[in-house]
């Protein structure tokens, strides 16, 4: 796995960022060989669906989720994922995954012609739900996180998972505003899927 050179500062320790508050999913694997980290994914979830600030979604990338909680938890029981992030609502970041490892956040996907993104990518994923819109919070933590993140890795995409995975997830959805994204990380057009910003 090649990454840059790790930053002067004491932000970065084996892949855990400072910034977060760390939780150990053991949901996760080595990268192949000589695998690039090159490509950030967005995601959405809530745990219930559209029910914010407790800690399932926490505890469904620990695997301590109790199943029984809720009739939806049923859908996804014994289901084992993590992401290495997770913004809540109000910008709170906590990650689960060293971005040196392998998270298992993707799922069956194919992205610039690479399959299988997971190999080559970070996961980030936002409080909220598919197509509802997202806090001024959490643009503030995903931007500042992205940044640090495109400063270690070679990162050059930035995609959501609705479109690594056409068709099979529509997260983060139409309410995510990827101009105003964008615009508070100061990135390049180019880095973003074709489609995502409105014609000039």
């Amino acid at each position: 796995m090649q990454s840059k050179d790790e930053p002067t500062s004491d932000l970065w320790s084996h892949g855990w960022c400072s910034q977060a508050c760390r939780l150990d999913s053991p949901n996760f694997g080595h990268r192949p060989e000589h695998a690039v980290v090159d490509l950030i994914v967005l995601h959405a979830i809530s745990l219930p669906p559209g029910e914010y600030g407790g800690e399932q979604v926490p505890q469904f990338f620990t695997n301590q989720l109790d199943w029984k909680a809720h009739p939806y938890f049923q859908k996804i029981a014994g289901m084992q994922v993590s992401a290495h992030f997770f913004i809540r609502r109000d910008g709170t970041l906590l990650q689960f995954v060293s971005c040196d490892d392998r998270a298992w956040h993707a799922g069956i996907s194919c992205y610039r012609g690479r399959p299988n993104c997971n190999d080559d990518s970070i996961g980030i994923e936002l409080e909220g739900l598919d197509g509802e819109t997202f806090e001024l919070a959490q643009y503030e933590r995903l931007s500042r996180l992205c940044s640090v993140l495109m400063q270690r890795y070679a990162i050059t995409h930035i995609a959501g998972h609705e479109h690594i995975a056409p068709g099979r997830k529509g997260d983060p959805g139409a309410g995510f505003d990827w101009l105003l994204f964008q615009n508070k990380l100061a990135i390049r057009s180019q880095c973003l899927p074709l489609g995502v910003l409105p014609k000039t």
